[in-house]
């Protein structure tokens, strides 16, 4: 019987088994491998750690819960159950883990736009969030993109990084006479062609190729196209959801489920490393604060 089952070995899995195993708990941390940033070359405003490696991170990470006894399985869990006080946790491979709590840090999966060539541009010059790779597309032809008008805010909150933005609506055609007369003013470009396909060397965006065979030079695309949950955990425990699809969290990450907890980008907040790490440290000291009260006498 472990005191903390902690599914999920990114920033706040991990920062929670710090202080977790910092309080001499028994904690196991799973981890599938597949973190949400593992695209990325560089991990960005975490300070202390900004530019650093995501894999680098997580590998420095893990070395330092060595000497506090935390247990590491780089193993998928299959499914989850909680019943009278106690989650019961199946891995793959057909392990069976007890536990007094759990805390879910599962993390998300981007929705990539449905274009030739991005698979080989992602996380090196195609991206989702300005906050984390804004700085370095800094005064580059950026391209936004969105179908319908769903692009409309993100690519004008691009021009904070550029003054040449361009927002791509991929074929459709909804955009409102406000709308246009908006990105106008603040000197947004809009193309209404469809995207045949990303053209890039490298990792680097170079042109984007529209059906009517225009080649246009860009070095950078923004797109946001929301994310759904890397895991079923949360659906399979009776977690509830908010209407964006990320795990509903009261105070100190506590989820509806009595002993169940949820940090990181599963649960509704800012979606960045850093608020990750903070809320595992969180969910850490609410969880053995919970403990304790459990075990006074």
């Amino acid at each position: 019987m472990y005191d903390v089952i902690i599914i999920g070995g990114g920033p706040a899995g991990l920062n929670a088994a710090m202080l977790l195993g910092r309080s001499r708990r028994k904690v196991v941390v799973f981890d599938s491998g597949e973190p949400r940033n593992r695209w990325s070359q560089s991990m960005n405003g975490f300070l202390s750690s900004d530019g650093m490696n995501p894999r680098d991170f997580i590998q420095k990470g893990r070395a330092e819960l060595a000497k506090y006894a935390v247990e590491l399985v780089d193993v998928v869990v299959e499914s989850a159950t909680y019943t009278k006080g106690e989650f019961v946790v199946n891995d793959v491979d057909g392990n069976v883990y007890r536990s007094r709590k759990l805390l879910l840090a599962t993390g998300l999966k981007d929705k990539l736009p449905e274009l030739e060539g991005v698979e080989e541009l992602y996380g090196k010059s195609v991206h989702h969030c300005p906050y984390c790779d804004g700085w370095e597309s800094r005064d580059k032809a950026i391209a936004v993109y969105g179908r319908e008008r769903k692009g409309i805010g993100q690519a004008l909150a691009m021009k904070n990084w550029s003054d040449d933005v361009t927002l791509y609506t991929d074929g459709t055609d909804s955009l409102r006479r406000d709308d246009l007369e908006l990105l106008e003013r603040n000197g947004v470009k809009v193309q209404k062609e469809k995207i045949m396909r990303l053209e890039g060397k490298n990792g680097m965006l170079q042109y984007i190729v529209l059906s009517n065979g225009e080649k246009r030079p860009q070095q950078a695309m923004f797109f946001s196209l929301g994310a759904k949950q890397q895991s079923d955990l949360g659906e399979q425990l009776g977690c509830e959801f908010t209407n964006k699809g990320v795990i509903k969290t009261r105070r100190l990450q506590h989820s509806n489920i009595p002993g169940l907890f949820v940090a990181g980008d599963a649960a509704r907040d800012m979606q960045m490393v850093i608020v990750a790490a903070a809320e595992g440290a969180k969910a850490g000291v609410a969880i053995n604060m919970e403990l304790q009260q459990e075990d006074r006498k």
